[in-house]
């Protein structure tokens, strides 16, 4: 029985070590994608954060593009292990919604504004991606709430609100780099902060996981 215990506890062990180390990718991929575009877009002579959309830092001929491009695929990958940490943290669909975004930034990584796709292509995975982001506090919201943790799941379909509000402005009006990078960034702090709540060892966000 004391071996058996032994082993439980040691394969235990190592389903934590391996969803925090994946949860990590929830912390690196944002901060690395925020800071590509900072970056790109502070070197870029001419370019406006305000106006421009931040794919163009990306584009074919850009002179941004590989930092950009790079910001773009470890956003993506940090994304992608993120939701798994989440699939073994939280019940419900979030995780799937952050498995998309990493999927689709990935898309948008592969095909560059004035590639070897038509912008189109590169549009579809941006919308693609803008969706699920806004989707994934949302989705992750009711879990929450069961839990007992009634703020949190408030705040979190405030932040999956204020980054869709966000996001639809960037595509109908002005400004359209500006609120591109507030609808974003607005659902990078929610990945962040479960993120970094994983990795601490905050068990008390499980949910019905198995």
């Amino acid at each position: 029985m004391p071996q058996r215990v032994n082993r439980v506890g040691r394969h235990y062990c190592r389903r934590v070590k391996r969803r925090e180390l994946l949860a990590v990718g929830g912390v690196i991929g944002p901060l690395a994608f925020v800071g590509a575009w900072a970056i790109a877009g502070l070197t870029t002579k001419g370019y406006s954060p305000v106006d421009s959309a931040i794919s163009d830092l990306a584009a074919v001929g850009a002179s941004t593009r590989l930092l950009m491009t790079t910001g773009f695929v470890v956003f993506g990958i940090g994304l992608v292990g993120f939701g798994f940490a989440l699939r073994t943290t939280l019940d419900g669909n979030a995780w799937i919604a952050a498995l998309a975004t990493g999927g689709c930034t990935i898309g948008v990584a592969a095909n560059p504004l004035g590639g070897w796709t038509p912008d189109a292509v590169h549009a579809t995975f941006a919308g693609l991606g803008y969706a699920s982001l806004v989707a994934l506090p949302l989705l992750a919201s009711r879990p929450l709430a069961r839990r007992g943790y009634r703020a949190g799941a408030r705040v979190s379909v405030v932040i999956g609100a204020t980054s869709g509000v966000c996001l639809l402005a960037s595509t109908l009006g002005p400004a359209h780099g500006l609120w591109q990078r507030l609808g974003l960034t607005t659902g990078d702090v929610w990945i962040v902060t479960i993120a970094t709540a994983i990795v601490a060892g905050v068990d008390q966000l499980r949910v019905g996981a198995s």
